[in-house]
């Protein structure tokens, strides 16, 4: 689709690849950032499929709850492979270049991959909802055909909002210039080297950013409003207790995925000052939720330490 998109504007672009040059400011050692970011990024994948695993072989884990985990799990991995391997290999081995549709696709991915997590983070919500506010009608509501029908919806709005945001950057005239201040293909990054009005992406950019995502953190909170307010009216410390445990993990997830978007949307205005600063926010917002997702998850919720237990003790 891209290649298409750069074959018929070739009368517009005047590049023929991008360079990504890194973090901006710190070139001379840079190569240093990798080993953290090659540590985060392993154990983003091993602690990933190690859930994946344990939810599969836990017969007790065949739940919706951790069907959307399994999917989150897949989505983090993926989320972090879009961007790691290339930020390595430019670190490691100076390979900067990349295609005009390699890096549309990147960003088509990043976006896709970032909206689907929040996505995810909203049926757990409502999930979580369903469980304390309406424990009676849990079954019936929240089943296998609601998960199912959940993704398969938040996986082509996601997909199909994205496209528009590759597509808008490759109808842009880049001139001479071609070097990405970055090292992934941001759209702010790319649209930045452009001649001509880019008005339109910034548009569309806020479009997505409020009614996909300002949507979903909204449906969030509401969700976890009811929750809080169906649970202060239990008698029993005990029981109110209990019902916002099974809550925990899924909201020091949501607040660090959340605030960090804010912090990048906040400290894209100090790009001229500090460009370090919203390009390594960039990077992290990719890598560490799929690092830390599946270690909250472990390390908070009683069933899945108790599957990683029984795991381990079966692989000793």
């Amino acid at each position: 689709m891209f290649q298409d998109l750069r074959d018929s504007n070739s009368s517009k672009f005047q590049v023929s690849e991008f360079i990504l040059l890194g973090f901006p400011g710190i070139h001379s050692w840079q190569h240093w950032i990798s080993l953290p970011l090659a540590l985060l990024y392993l154990l983003a994948l091993s602690a990933n499929i190690l859930i994946l695993i344990i939810i599969n072989k836990e017969a007790t884990l065949h739940q919706p709850m951790y069907h959307f985990l399994g999917i989150l799990a897949l989505v983090d991995m993926g989320m972090a492979t879009n961007i790691m391997p290339k930020i390595l290999a430019i670190l490691w081995f100076n390979a900067k270049s990349i295609s005009l549709p390699e890096c549309f696709l990147q960003m088509y991915a990043i976006h896709t991959f970032m909206l689907m997590e929040s996505g995810i983070f909203v049926c757990m919500a409502i999930d979580r909802y369903v469980a304390i506010c309406r424990p009676l009608h849990y079954p019936s509501i929240i089943n296998k055909s609601f998960v199912v029908k959940a993704t398969v919806f938040m996986t082509l709005r996601n997909s199909l909002s994205s496209i528009p945001v590759p597509v808008l950057a490759a109808q842009r005239h880049y001139c001479s210039k071609n070097q990405i201040k970055h090292c992934l293909c941001s759209t702010l990054g790319v649209t930045s080297l452009s001649c001509d009005d880019k008005r339109i992406n910034s548009v569309y950019q806020l479009l997505l950013a409020w009614t996909l995502m300002g949507s979903d953190l909204g449906l969030i909170i509401i969700s976890y409003v009811l929750i809080l307010h169906s649970v202060l009216k239990l008698h029993s410390a005990e029981a109110a207790s209990k019902a916002l445990s099974t809550c925990t993990s899924h909201l020091i997830l949501i607040l660090f995925f959340y605030t960090i978007l804010i912090v990048l949307s906040v400290t894209h205005g100090a790009t001229k000052t500090v460009p370090l600063i919203p390009v390594l926010l960039n990077v992290l917002e990719n890598v560490i939720p799929p690092a830390l997702n599946p270690m909250v998850y472990a390390l908070k919720n009683k069933d899945l330490r108790h599957g990683l237990y029984k795991f381990l003790k079966l692989n000793c």
